[in-house]
């Protein structure tokens, strides 16, 4: 197995049962897990293969993606019930799947010869679109926007780490594991510690 296709599966199933813990809490049926699952899993990887016109999309050329997904989502079905806090196995779920993904978003931009720059926001795009789209399908306020939260901000800064590991001179799968680990620190930093950006506030017009 490539390292580009284990951080591809790892991700898809991470950030499945994500979306079927965002299931259990919206309280869905089997069909609806399935769908959140597979939404959260696929997303931010097709949007990244989809502007990077890569073709064919991951999922569509190895179609076992799609079935990892509806196992995490079925298992999750049946089990969720055993978890004290759905919300927080959610989060800390989420925060493996996206150092995951953002690597794994970078690797394949990097494959290709892409500008640094493009490197940086795919990696980004790839580890925040599918959990965006699971919070605003579950009614939920998204992680990537929730106030006292780092979330894009971890993923461009793994992302970042990944782009410039090559010009470094740190071989390639180093840096994709220095870009994870940069993502889940400073994620696992935020929920643990409260780490977060300044908060805009707002003040009176001056007369």
């Amino acid at each position: 197995m490539s390292l580009q296709i284990f951080l591809d599966s790892a991700s898809v199933l991470v950030f499945a049962l994500t979306g079927a813990l965002a299931a259990s809490r919206a309280q869905l049926d089997l069909v609806g897990f399935l769908f959140i699952a597979a939404l959260t899993a696929l997303g931010g990887g097709t949007l990244r293969d989809v502007l990077l016109d890569r073709n064919p999309v991951f999922w569509m050329g190895q179609p076992g993606f799609l079935g990892v997904a509806v196992a995490a989502a079925t298992v999750v079905f049946f089990t969720a019930h055993l978890f004290e806090s759905r919300y927080r196995a959610l989060l800390w779920l989420d925060s493996l799947a996206l150092a995951v993904a953002v690597p794994a978003g970078a690797a394949v931009a990097l494959d290709l010869g892409a500008h640094w720059s493009v490197v940086i926001v795919m990696g980004t795009a790839t580890g925040t679109f599918g959990g965006l789209m699971r919070d605003v399908v579950c009614n939920e306020v998204p992680l990537v926007l929730k106030q006292g939260e780092l979330y894009v901000t971890c993923a461009a800064a793994g992302a970042c780490a990944v782009a410039l590991a090559a010009p470094l001179g740190i071989s390639g799968g180093w840096g994709l594991l220095i870009g994870g680990g940069v993502t889940w620190g400073l994620r696992a930093g935020s929920m643990h510690f409260g780490w977060q950006l300044p908060v805009y506030k707002s003040r009176p017009p001056r007369q």
